[in-house]
């Protein structure tokens, strides 16, 4: 007998989670002691999604004969990636039973088929006390049972699944009382026409409402504990939002045309990242504020900008960016702000260009500013993908403009290299 096969199994099993669900089973072909090893895995893996229809065939017979007979006590995550018409609803509904029968703590399902025919999941799992973990992404429809109840749910993730009516995700919500991370993706088709988000205990939360999502009206959320927020959304909504004490970090990717109560209700925040259609009111003030990320991608950026700047008197770290996916529409001509913003004297010690500078005259006016009055600025980063003889030209510019920090380091980073003036 080899030295491996003489290990106790606990050991072996612990070997064989550190390989792929379809490796381990693999093993049972070595000899009788592997036989029903891998069968004591807590963790299970299958349905990689490129697999073709006989490998599905051959997956959903597998799982259908073994499933049944496997031997952990607890199955700590059950992951699923099914793509193909071979897995039908009750042989998938079978399997998730049988996993909740094994104390399951998290469930990863990703099922695609007939978008008009979307799955049920079974009314079992809705009852899993020891479900921590929930993410279901696809042809899903939620159809929560009155008596569901998830009292150790601490992370539901919800992508592009549908609801079987407004008053779903409010019930499956409510009967989490540990919830803290949640992210609802929502698209044209699966949406519920008053989106009400009300949790005590969420403390993450990540909403994204794609482009023409006109059956929903808009939203309201209740989270008074949350530290994260993220919102995509690029439709004309309605948003009610309590006031949320505990926030610390936001990220607004939005196209409102009104973001007041929005903005109101982040004012706590001591990271923010931002793109906004509607240009901001003043009078609104960041006290806490230390990290600042702008978008550049439309045409009151630098106005947006200042702003901001105005607003946030204890700011440390300026980030200048396009966010993932925009592309920069140009920037309007910059009102140069008749007084220098609070931070900019006072706190501002770090300036991260990363939105490709290209040294047109309202990027070179806003740069040159900042570095003209940061009195405090330790680093300044422009990033610049330019031809090398134009940005030999540019950067020089900003290289001899005057600094109010004689100890600021100014660097420029290009694809390859990093050049240091």
């Amino acid at each position: 007998m080899d030295i491996i096969s003489g290990l106790p199994d606990e050991l072996l099993v612990k070997i064989l989670l550190l390989v792929p669900t379809k490796v381990a089973v693999s093993t049972s072909i070595l000899s009788k002691r592997w036989k029903y090893l891998w069968m004591w895995l807590p963790k299970l893996d299958y349905g990689p999604r490129d697999c073709s229809e006989s490998e599905c065939e051959k997956l959903r017979c597998f799982l259908d004969r073994t499933l049944p007979l496997h031997r952990a006590p607890v199955i700590e995550s059950f992951s699923l990636d099914l793509c193909c018409s071979r897995f039908k609803p009750e042989n998938i509904n079978m399997w998730i039973g049988i996993a909740v029968s094994h104390c399951l703590r998290e469930l990863e399902m990703l099922y695609e088929s007939d978008p008009a025919k979307p799955i049920v999941l079974p009314s079992n799992l809705y009852a899993c006390k020891s479900l921590v973990v929930l993410k279901l992404d696809g042809d899903i429809l939620l159809d929560v049972p009155q008596m569901v109840s998830l009292p150790s749910l601490k992370t539901l993730k919800l992508q592009s699944v549908r609801y079987s009516s407004d008053k779903t995700l409010p019930l499956l919500l409510s009967k989490c009382p540990l919830l803290e991370d949640l992210v609802l993706d929502l698209c044209e088709d699966d949406t519920p026409r008053h989106l009400i988000v009300a949790v005590p205990s969420l403390q993450s939360l990540s909403l994204s409402i794609l482009y023409n999502n006109h059956i929903i009206d808009g939203f309201v959320l209740t989270t008074p504990a949350l530290k994260y927020f993220k919102l995509m959304d690029y439709n004309e909504h309605y948003c009610l939002i309590e006031n949320m004490p505990n926030l610390i970090e936001a990220y607004l990717d939005v196209d409102c045309p009104d973001i007041k109560d929005l903005i109101e209700s982040i004012t706590s925040v001591k990271r923010l990242s931002i793109c906004s259609k509607a240009m901001l009111d003043e009078g609104f003030v960041f006290n806490q504020l230390e990290h600042l990320e702008v978008c550049l991608c439309m045409e009151h950026s630098s106005n947006q900008l200042f702003r901001l700047l105005k607003a946030s008197s204890n700011l440390k770290r300026l980030d200048i960016s396009l966010m993932r996916g925009h592309v920069s529409q140009g920037m309007d001509d910059w009102n140069q702000p008749t007084t220098v913003p609070e931070c900019i004297l006072s706190s501002l010690q770090t300036l991260n260009w990363s939105a490709e500078y290209t040294g047109e005259p309202q990027e070179r006016d806003i740069a040159v500013y900042i570095l003209k009055h940061a009195l405090h600025l330790k680093t300044a980063t422009i990033k610049s993908s330019e031809l090398e003889v134009t940005k030999s030209e540019m950067l020089k510019e900003l290289e001899l403009s005057p600094r109010a920090s004689a100890a600021c380091q100014l660097m420029f980073e290009e694809v390859e290299k990093t050049r240091q003036g």
